[in-house]
């Protein structure tokens, strides 16, 4: 089989887990005795927000299982590790859904914002909140009896809180309609990204495949030499390679949508003309000139093509570019060496689970 068609077969089994739960979700709803219309909407909720996208996120909670097991899953097995990639996609569904909403979006994934679809509007609100809640509705039900049942809980409850922090974050340092470029800087930018994509994008699904794999919270790796075992905390490792590897990935995504076509990445640009608080900009920022901050300041943000080409000029004249490709050889050195020094053992984390995150992601294109 080609790789497009395993990719493909791959996608497929997961996307028929999400039927299955989809039902479930509704069949519980109905049978709290919601009237036929209230059935219909959250039924269509279901089916226009969560499974459109690359789900990335929620495929990789499987890929990971795998990995960790060092074999090809259970039909059991691969049902619960696609579960919680599924509450993982929800999750991003509810932000996505509001989020919309916060910033005024008119499309979503080729298609309309939910809160504009005809009869829906501020009801979309409510909507995320369902989103949300059918997580907790599907962890209950195929996690309950689980030892690590409140480990789970407590993971999606912080990365939630973790999110919506960055969210705030963002909000309040780059709206739309005011620019203000001295709220902007590198470490702000950083915060975000953390905050706002790096948890739940990165650590979230990782963290849901160790749980369900058994991964302890700490345990021993026999020592290199004369010394003492060491005590490995794997869910802390994870986090330390995560982190920044979101980081990557984002500023990655700032620097193409600045420098990639609309036939490389599949979209137009807007970062500049949309006021966002990107790596680009924040690194222009901090090499500008006086002269060059002035332009910056007076053209960044601003929805007008022929300022968004000053400021584009300016990109260039302090080299963006440059700085980019130094920044990608520099911390995908860092993140392959803390990935060599896992000692791998039994029932612990394996170099494979980062590699395979860190190669889709290293010099991609779109």
């Amino acid at each position: 089989m080609s790789t497009p068609e395993a990719k493909a077969a791959r996608r497929t089994r997961f996307e028929g887990v999400f039927q299955k739960i989809r039902d479930e979700l509704i069949e519980h709803f109905a049978g709290e005795g919601m009237p036929e219309e209230a059935v219909e909407w959250y039924r269509n909720n279901l089916d226009y927000n969560v499974p459109g996208g690359k789900l990335n996120r929620g495929m990789s909670v499987v890929d990971t299982v795998e990995i960790l097991k060092g074999r090809d899953l259970t039909e059991e097995e691969y049902f619960k590790a696609a579960v919680l990639g599924w509450c993982v996609e929800l999750l991003q569904a509810y932000f996505l859904v509001a989020d919309d909403m916060m910033d005024a979006s008119i499309t979503r994934r080729g298609q309309s914002c939910w809160y504009r679809v005809e009869h829906v509007g501020m009801i979309a609100i409510n909507d995320s909140f369902m989103l949300e809640a059918a997580i907790y509705r599907l962890l209950k039900v195929h996690f309950r009896k689980e030892i690590y049942y409140a480990d789970l809980l407590d993971l999606f409850h912080e990365t939630t809180y973790q999110t919506e922090m960055g969210q705030l974050v963002d909000l309040i340092t780059a709206p739309e309609d005011k620019v203000d470029l001295s709220k902007f800087s590198l470490e702000r930018h950083r915060l975000i990204v953390i905050y706002k994509t790096a948890y739940y994008s990165f650590y979230l699904p990782v963290a849901c495949a160790m749980l369900v794999s058994h991964i302890p919270e700490s345990y021993s790796v026999p020592p290199a030499g004369p010394n003492d075992p060491t005590t490995v905390r794997p869910y802390d490792l994870a986090l330390s390679i995560l982190l920044p590897l979101g980081e990557y990935f984002q500023i990655q995504d700032d620097f193409l949508d600045y420098s990639g076509t609309p036939e490389q990445i599949g979209k137009i640009g807007t970062d500049i003309v949309d006021n966002k608080c990107s790596w680009v900009i924040n690194t222009a920022l901090a090499l500008a000139t006086p002269e060059q901050r002035a332009v910056l300041d007076e053209n960044y943000g601003r929805k007008d093509a022929e300022k968004e080409e000053v400021v584009k000029r300016v990109f260039g004249e302090v080299g963006i570019e440059k700085v980019y490709k130094e920044y990608e050889e520099g911390v995908v050195c860092k993140l392959r060496t803390k990935i060599g020094e896992i000692v791998e053992v039994e029932g612990g984390l394996k170099k494979e689970v980062f590699d395979s995150f860190l190669g889709k992601i290293y010099k991609r294109s779109k």
